[in-house]
């Protein structure tokens, strides 16, 4: 089953380091480029509740079959998308296929590896699990980078073939026995949930072109969010519900969701915008990117280890705290040092960053399955699962509309300084912050004419310009990071083993009472 959700974490950062050359082949937009990664993670947070609810319906085993065929024949659509006017519509259509893939892929697998371990045996199980899914998060970067320069951009959709393989030959090998469970499937909270996310992502991710003040914007927004609450009061009224709202009763679920999903918001996106920075601001070629992501990734799998630890010995609240704010801070002094525009001086800070979500990410995730007994494994996995992938969604929306935003502010007021008029400015602003936005382009411009020359002469300028637009970025990371801190103290504290003895010896005296 590792080796099976192998594919579906890499893809959520792996296309990070392969997006300059998609966009300079297919001659996708800034915006197109940010929605072949946001297709992804938001197919991902819309039907994981929904892969849950299948794998109880019809056994784990034959929807991580039907997942993982799901996934690989959408990856191969994606390495052999079409030059042309059709590209970006394919890439994006295939990519949220690949998202329905892992959907169904993951809530299924861990489902398999909770039926296999005795519950003494299971925390380990449940940690390594969560902790490998946010270790192939950050190893995805390193190997788009290494595909890229050594074959194509292509491989690196083509490359979850091989894997794919081997994961169906194991799960054929390792005989699983499929456990269902009565009930049926919520279509209509289904595709409640599919358009209540995607509506309230689309407001986020259009604000740019769209602008803030557009009734378009906030219509998308605020229609998307009372599409979710309205799921949420439906949920309430149905026989077998999409999600069981029960679990949200227990205080720690819901703080461990609500802390995930914060941390979130930083997580999956760093890896698009600290790849876009490197080779823009820095520029590195997507190896060398690569390599600078690692440093996220060493302090993201020390700190992942120490949190596991925390977790068995005190419970989940002490690593929420700390992660949350060793995040905060790593975050915070990594945006200072972004304009230094120096490689080397930024991986103390990009390490710290990743520690903190490290510390966060296994025993939040392993701490809410464990607390919600009641309902199945499934379903609890898919709760989670959609709260993270929504928060990855929101957070490349959000924090790609400011960067495009700051980006072009940045390039304008430059242009102007140089002596170009502002309409001038603007225009050419518009253009060369959608460039590097979308795809992390930092060659020099091309082309004839005064626009082209001054370009030329100050791209070291609008690379300064890009570093510091990088900042706000990262600020509001680190902000999410703190929000994240304060929602961790509402934590109850002590681990879902002895919450489980504290009711059970409590039902004991109710007993003995009543006899």
């Amino acid at each position: 089953m590792m080796f099976a959700v192998a594919m579906t974490f890499i893809d959520q950062t792996i296309v990070s380091i392969a997006a300059p050359d998609i966009v300079r082949e297919l001659n996708l937009s800034a915006s197109g480029m940010q929605w072949v990664i946001n297709a992804y993670l938001l197919a991902l947070a819309a039907f994981f509740a929904v892969g849950g609810r299948l794998a109880d319906l019809y056994g784990p085993r034959r929807i991580v079959v039907v997942g993982t065929l799901v996934f690989v024949v959408s990856s191969v659509m994606c390495g052999c998308v079409p030059e042309g006017d059709a590209a970006q519509g394919w890439l994006i259509g295939f990519r949220a296929v690949q998202g329905l893939g892992a959907a169904l892929l993951f809530p299924a697998a861990l489902a398999v590896v909770v039926a296999v371990f005795p519950a003494e045996r299971r925390g380990r199980a449940l940690a390594l699990f969560f902790g490998l899914s946010g270790a192939l998060t950050a190893v995805g970067p390193l190997l788009g980078g290494w595909l890229t320069a050594a074959w194509t951009w292509r491989a690196v959709f083509w490359v979850n073939v091989p894997v794919a393989v081997v994961a169906l030959a194991l799960t054929a090998m390792a005989h699983i026995t499929d456990r269902r469970r009565a009930g049926t499937l919520d279509v209509v909270g289904a595709a409640l949930m599919a358009v209540g996310m995607g509506l309230s992502v689309l407001g986020f991710q259009q604000a740019y072109t769209w602008g803030w003040d557009s009734p378009a914007t906030w219509l998308c927004v605020a229609g998307g969010l009372a599409v979710l609450a309205f799921f949420v009061r439906y949920e309430r009224g149905v026989r077998h519900p999409l999600i069981d709202l029960r679990v949200f009763r227990d205080r720690a679920f819901t703080v461990d969701a609500a802390v995930l999903f914060f941390a979130m918001l930083a997580f999956v996106p760093l890896f698009f915008f600290a790849s876009v920075y490197a080779q823009v601001s820095l520029s590195a070629s997507p190896n060398q990117a690569a390599l600078f992501l690692l440093y996220v990734f060493a302090g993201f799998a020390i700190a992942s280890q120490w949190g596991g630890r925390i977790l068995d010995r005190q419970g989940a609240r002490p690593a929420l705290k700390t992660g949350a704010v060793v995040g905060c801070v790593g975050f915070a002094l990594w945006a200072g040092k972004l304009t230094d525009l120096s490689m080397h001086d930024q991986w103390p800070y990009a390490a710290l960053a990743g520690a903190g979500i490290g510390f966060i990410l296994a025993p939040a995730s392993t701490d809410a399955v464990n607390r919600a007994i009641g309902p199945s494994y499934g379903e609890v996995t898919g709760i989670t699962q959609t709260v993270r992938n929504y928060a990855a969604s929101v957070g490349m929306a959000v924090f790609g509309t400011v960067l495009t935003h700051v980006t072009r502010s940045n390039v304008t007021s430059t242009l102007e300084s140089q002596g170009m008029s502002a309409e001038q400015a603007r225009d050419t602003a518009h253009s060369v912050s959608g460039a590097i936005t979308g795809s992390g382009d930092a060659s020099p411009p091309t082309g004839t004419g005064p626009a082209a020359d001054r370009m030329r002469e100050i791209v070291s300028a609008v690379r300064m310009d890009f570093a510091e637009a990088n900042q706000w970025v990262f600020y509001g990371m680190a902000i999410a990071l703190g929000i994240a801190f304060l929602v961790a103290l509402r934590h109850p504290g002590g681990t879902a083993v002895t919450s489980a003895a504290s009711t059970g010896a409590q039902q004991e005296r109710t007993s003995a009472k009543s006899g």
